[in-house]
């Protein structure tokens, strides 16, 4: 074996080991555990907005009733993408969400939305 070759493959053992290592990346949400990822203002109440930054959804169902949810759809992993009429909706394949829980309503989606925990400090919503 060459010398260069001999190098080569070291390396990749060793890039092969370094990420095998390191596992899965984190959720987005769990990155932004502790931090604030919008404002009560932006989410109105009877609907909701999604914060595609920390892939969350926002709801609030009646004033000052704050709920989160994983913002991928768990048919095809899409970002849902907007909150109407107390659903949310996956305009990828048209699957629609309680906006209160998270349960599928309509679409090909069988499974809810993981739901998450919010604080509200002043007008910032903080995931717990």
């Amino acid at each position: 074996m060459s010398r260069r070759r001999l190098l080569g493959a070291a390396g990749a053992a060793t890039a092969v080991g370094a990420v095998s290592a390191c596992g899965e990346p984190p959720e987005p949400q769990e990155v932004r555990r502790g931090q604030v990822i919008g404002q009560t203002t932006e989410v109105p109440e009877g609907g909701g907005t999604v914060f595609s930054h920390s892939k969350l959804v926002v709801t609030q169902p009646e004033k000052g009733e704050f709920k989160a949810f994983d913002a991928a759809c768990t048919h095809g992993g899409c970002t849902v993408q907007e909150v109407d009429k107390e659903l949310i909706r996956c305009l990828c394949h048209g699957s629609e969400f309680d906006y209160t829980s998270g349960e599928p309503v309509s679409g090909p989606a069988q499974d809810p939305l993981a739901p998450f925990t919010v604080t509200i400090d002043g007008s910032d919503i903080i995931l717990d």
